[in-house]
């Protein structure tokens, strides 16, 4: 398990102070799986319909999910889950744990974890550098199951524990964290 993992960091903002909530995921946001129809094939197409996400229609080193490849009729839908624009999708296996914050209204297969309903405790970009930490990454990897792929589920990412600042600090660490990645990107493009 993780060692002294609940501390207020002690390098900040000069500007705050107070100490930071730590909480359980799932008591701060509303964590469900998604659902696939069986089978699959019957209702998927590339016309009308709505958005049908999967794996490889992520961008492999992006935040945002922008647009699906197939969609799912409405016979579909009822069998699946929908994510909504700002939801955070996270694969249960594989390269598990690994966030998406959504740009576009789909349904999501049962290889997703799906985050919403946290816009009272996080600001959307903490959110997204919080679950992309190497401290929420390791709570992951000691919680998911299976002996040769590993997985995840809803009642362990329901247990992970985060730490919280005030939105205000949320703010201000997102968006200094926003600025060395767009420094990052321009810096490959250059190199590139």
């Amino acid at each position: 398990m993780i060692k002294n993992e609940l501390k207020t960091p002690t390098l900040r903002f000069s500007d705050f102070t107070s100490d930071w909530e730590n909480k359980k995921l799932g008591d701060v946001c509303d964590i469900f799986r998604g659902g696939s129809p069986r089978p699959i094939e019957k209702f998927i197409t590339t016309g009308k319909g709505v958005n049908w996400l999967k794996i490889g229609d992520v961008p492999l080193d992006g935040k945002y999910v922008n647009q699906t490849k197939e969609k799912i009729i409405n016979e579909g839908v009822i069998k699946s889950r929908t994510v909504n624009i700002g939801d955070f999708i996270l694969s249960n296996s594989m390269s598990f744990g690994r966030p998406y914050i959504m740009n576009i209204n789909a349904c999501i297969h049962d290889g997703w974890l799906a985050l919403s309903q946290y816009s009272n405790n996080f600001y959307k970009e903490f959110l997204y550098y919080s679950i992309s930490s190497k401290y929420i990454y390791k709570q992951f990897s000691s919680m998911a199951s299976g002996s040769g792929v590993k997985n995840l589920n809803k009642n362990s990412v329901s247990k992970i524990k985060i730490k919280i600042p005030s939105m205000e600090e949320q703010n201000k660490i997102a968006g200094f964290l926003s600025s060395v990645d767009k420094r990052i990107d321009l810096l490959q493009q250059k190199h590139d």
